[in-house]
Order: C-alpha cells, then sequence, then structure tokens
C-alpha cells in the first residue's frame, strides 16, 4: 500500500502527540483543549506543602476551578484581551517576576545560611542590645539655636513634653510629648546613644546633640537592665536577614560584572 508523504507526517505527528499525551495525560478538556496533569499535579503539591489535607473533595474543587479557569482563558483570547499592550506589559513582568524569584528560592536552596553563622548573628545582636536598655524623650529642631533655646526654656522649668509638643519637628514627637519609649543603645545613631548612656536618670541633654535628622534635646527618663531575646525566638529573623545578605550580595557582584547603559526614560 502506497503511503504519501503528507499521510506519513500526519502518522508521526499522530504518534508524537500520543507520547506527550501518554507523558503529561489531561484532567479534562475544555472545548476540544485539555488542562494538564501536571498543572493539577503542582497545584495539590503546593497545597499538600501548606498544611491543606488534599482528599478527594480538594481535588474535585481544584478540578472544577481549573475549568473555570479555562473557560474565561478561552474567552478571553477569542476577545483578543490577550494582544491588549497593558496585558502583554503585565505578562512579560510577571514571567519575569517568577523567574527571578524562583532563581532566587533556588540560589538560597544552594546556598544555605549556616547554623553557626545564625549563633554568630545572635552574638552581634546581644552585644548591640547591651546590659541596658533606656526610656527616653528627646525634641528634635532643625538649628542648634532652636535647640539651645529649649534647653534654656527648660532650665527655667519648661515642661519637657509640652515643648516637645509644640516645637519638635519628629512627627511621633508632637503627639507624645517626645516619647521613644524603651530602647536599646545599638538601635539608634550613634551620638543620640553615645549622649544618652552618659546621662543620669531624670536628666536632660547641657548641650544639643546633632544627629544626619538635626538637633537633639534629650531627657532620659528611666534606665533598667536589657532582656536580649531567647535565640529561639530570633533566629528565623537573623536567618532572614543573612539570606537578605546573600541576596544584596549576589546582586552587587551581578552588577559589578555587568555592562548597564541606562537611557533616559520616554515621558
Amino acid at each position: 500500500m502506497k503511503i504519501t508523504l503528507r499521510a506519513l507526517l500526519a502518522i508521526v505527528a499522530i504518534g508524537i502527540s500520543s507520547l506527550a499525551m501518554a507523558a503529561d495525560p489531561a484532567v479534562a478538556t475544555v472545548n476540544g483543549k485539555p488542562i494538564k496533569q501536571s498543572l493539577f499535579d503542582y497545584i495539590t503539591k503546593d497545597a499538600a506543602a501548606r498544611g491543606q489535607n488534599v482528599d478527594d473533595n480538594v481535588r474535585t474543587v481544584i478540578v472544577n476551578r481549573l475549568i473555570s479557569s479555562e473557560l474565561i482563558y478561552q474567552e478571553a483570547q477569542r476577545s483578543g484581551f490577550d494582544k491588549r499592550p497593558e496585558y502583554v506589559a503585565k505578562q512579560e513582568l510577571a514571567a519575569r517576576e517568577l523567574l527571578v524569584n524562583s532563581y532566587l528560592e533556588d540560589y538560597l536552596k544552594k546556598n544555605p545560611v549556616s547554623d553557626a553563622a545564625v549563633k554568630a548573628e545572635y552574638e552581634k545582636y546581644k552585644q548591640e542590645v547591651g546590659d541596658k536598655e533606656y526610656n527616653a524623650r528627646h525634641i528634635l529642631v532643625a538649628t542648634e539655636a532652636e535647640a539651645k533655646d529649649i534647653i534654656a526654656q527648660l532650665g527655667k522649668g519648661a515642661d519637657f513634653a509640652k515643648l516637645a509638643k509644640e516645637k519638635s519637628k519628629d512627627p511621633g514627637g508632637k503627639e507624645n510629648g517626645g516619647d521613644l519609649g524603651w530602647f536599646a543603645p545599638g538601635s539608634m545613631v550613634k551620638p543620640f546613644s553615645e549622649a544618652v548612656t552618659k546621662m543620669k536618670k531624670g536628666s536632660y541633654t547641657a548641650d544639643p546633640v546633632q544627629t544626619q535628622f538635626g538637633w537633639h534635646v534629650i531627657k532620659l527618663e528611666d534606665v533598667r537592665d536589657a532582656q536580649p531575646m531567647p535565640f529561639e525566638k530570633v533566629q528565623d529573623a537573623l536567618k532572614k536577614q543573612l539570606q537578605q545578605r546573600q541576596l544584596e550580595k549576589l546582586l552587587s557582584d551581578l552588577r559589578s560584572k555587568a555592562k548597564i547603559v541606562e537611557n533616559p526614560a520616554k515621558k
């Protein structure tokens, strides 16, 4: 029996299609278009990883949602929605973000933060906290002259909290009389923390303290022994900090090796 070239190609195509379907069968078809088993498997695996009990009812719900999604997907294509410029841009950005995030997740898996590194970071945290915590108020102003005038008013018996509400540039200071609550010295900028640790309880700074934010007048309300949080409560946060530093270093290394030319954006 003679087989034409077109018939032969058709047979080959059918064979390839059959192999593909065998490798990735459909959980349903919508208007002749299959919904792949691999897509269903991914969703169920992800649900199970998040602690959901994937029973027959859940599987049925997933299939029905995939069918509903496919119906809308096909309708959107028929209407030409997938050709709209704003959709194409969103699709590109979404695909880019998915690829970037997937790569970074894989990078962190291949370059895990060690337990030793987390414990070393915890020791740094304890050093930053120190052995004392401080409760203080402050008044933040733009110039040294303003700060000196405030100190002079305090010397005449003016109320610190009232002056903070009237004069402080710190938005929080206007609402609560400059109250900063309890803090570790390491959580404040160096000039501020150095001034606080030298003060006596109940006193205010005799000279203004300058930081990158402006000029401060500080009153120390109280001091207590520091209580660093237990390692078990902060280890996850410390690990995330170390992972973030890893990713920042990765990006820095990539930028240093890349040839980057920025063009003015069109408005």
